[in-house]
């Protein structure tokens, strides 16, 4: 794919985020698009927000759990960034009009106080880089039409990042079992969806070595300070305005969100 191209994707991406519009997916109008040109089109649509004035914060691993594979027809994993303007507190309220069709994924978010940079990444190695772990939701969000997507449409589009909470504690890693914390996600009362730490590639710090690994080839580090989200524990939850929700993960805590 020609650069002028990408470009131009990368800039429909950018639009259709700022003016809360979808697209028709990228893989329907251009079938020979790789998965290389879509992180191309990526870095486009991501420099666009950073020219704009945000900064990146962290990032984001995808299409990590077998149940959101399923409900999205991707099956890899994929990244994108987090910048400073997706990031909400505990309990804090989201405009709905902010999104375009967003949905909820319950997820366990590392802060790190060490870089990491692949290849050769362990999950032994993600543990001792951590300073802490926290509950999260991820607010997935589509610029693609109705989420008809493949794993290029979701690439391009800064692998379908919405916006970010963080919960109320930052936890040692070692003081909690990855692998086997159980989460309950509730939606105004009600359990919506359940899962484990090891929905995310068998366990969240499996995924973050994933992560290092998979930009340490392309010569970009995971660096202190940054937050990692390591990917859904459930099935994405679609959410409107007048929704609350909670997710609990055993031994690390909790995140509420409410959308107005």
């Amino acid at each position: 794919m020609d650069k002028e191209l990408i470009t131009r994707l990368g800039d429909e991406l950018y639009q259709a985020l700022v003016k809360r519009e979808v697209l028709a997916p990228l893989t329907e109008r251009h079938p020979d698009i790789s998965i290389e040109d879509a992180y191309h089109i990526q870095q486009r649509m991501l420099a666009r927000r950073l020219e704009a004035g945000e900064r990146v914060v962290g990032k984001k691993i995808g299409v990590t759990s077998k149940v959101v594979m399923n409900m999205l027809n991707v099956y890899q994993p994929d990244f994108g960034y987090l910048l400073d303007g997706m990031l909400y507190n505990e309990g804090e309220a989201i405009p709905a009009n902010t999104l375009i069709q967003p949905k909820a994924e319950g997820e366990i978010a590392f802060v790190l106080k060490k870089d990491l940079k692949g290849p050769g990444v362990t999950a032994a190695e993600v543990l001792a880089a951590t300073e802490g772990v926290m509950t999260c939701f991820e607010i997935v969000d589509s610029r693609i039409r109705d989420w008809k997507i493949k794993i290029q449409d979701t690439v391009a589009d800064n692998a379908s990042c919405g916006v970010f909470v963080l919960g109320d504690s930052l936890v040692d890693p070692r003081r909690v079992d990855l692998n086997t914390c159980g989460m309950i996600l509730e939606k105004n009362g009600e359990i919506v969806a359940t899962g484990s730490g090891a929905a995310a590639l068998g366990g969240p710090a499996n995924a973050v070595a994933w992560l290092a690994n998979m930009l340490g080839s392309l010569d970009i580090p995971l660096k202190a300070g940054e937050v990692i989200l390591s990917g859904s524990l459930a099935a994405m939850v679609p959410v409107k305005a007048g929704d609350n929700l909670r997710v609990t993960i055993g031994g690390i805590g909790g995140c509420s969100v409410r959308f107005v």
